[in-house]
């Protein structure tokens, strides 16, 4: 089955830049937008951003201005910039696949925001 990869994670100071990309094991035919959650520790997984097949893109207001989703479709991935991160964006960034029927889920990367 398909297969979500997820990257790019690590440990970044306050202010700094990192980019998350999400690979997929196989074109996905028919999806319908793709997305990156987020779960910071004591609290629920929220939606930092998706973008749909017509490249419209949504975004958490927390991280409007300062992230960034794009998709490549001819590789099946999906990217998240991230600028200007803060503390508060410390949290497990899960990549995300939707078709008519499923979710599809990365297994997670660990972005840590500390001074």
């Amino acid at each position: 089955q398909v297969q979500l990869v997820e990257s790019g994670g690590g440990l970044v100071q306050p202010g700094g830049s990192l980019r998350l990309a999400c690979a997929a094991s196989r074109r996905i035919f028919s999806i319908s937008a793709m997305g990156w959650y987020r779960q910071a520790p004591g609290k629920q997984r929220e939606l930092v951003a998706r973008i749909s097949r017509g490249d419209s893109t949504n975004y958490a207001d927390s991280v409007k201005g300062r992230f960034t989703i794009s998709r490549d479709i001819a590789t099946s991935t999906v990217y998240l910039q991230m600028n200007s991160l803060k503390p508060e964006d410390t949290a497990v960034y899960y990549c995300t696949a939707e078709d008519a029927q499923f979710i599809y889920w990365g297994q997670g990367t660990q972005v840590t925001v500390s001074s």
